[in-house]
């Protein structure tokens, strides 16, 4: 039985399995039918299916714009995040 994470946008996640640069921490890019993540150790971007990523997903280790976030180095702050769609200001 799978359980529901609240997650969002600009938030860190932690997956079952670390990325090749052994990180496991990943920032949620875009949501939508597929959800691309962002690698916080080498800045690997990557793009999987809902399905997927919520059977991978593990836990959210931080939400948006948390101060923690602003200390690692490929971070990407939530208003700097372009949303398709919407007039950016």
């Amino acid at each position: 039985m799978n359980k529901e994470i609240a997650y969002n946008l600009a938030d860190t996640v932690q997956m079952k399995k670390p990325h090749a640069c052994k990180v496991n921490d990943w920032e949620v890019l875009r949501l939508g039918a597929d959800i691309r993540l962002k690698c916080m150790g080498c800045g690997h971007v990557v793009l999987m299916p809902r399905g997927k990523f919520t059977h991978n997903l593990k836990k959210v280790l931080t939400k948006a714009n948390d101060p923690v976030n602003s200390k690692k180095e490929f971070y990407v702050p939530k208003a700097e995040i372009i949303r398709p769609g919407f007039k950016q200001e």
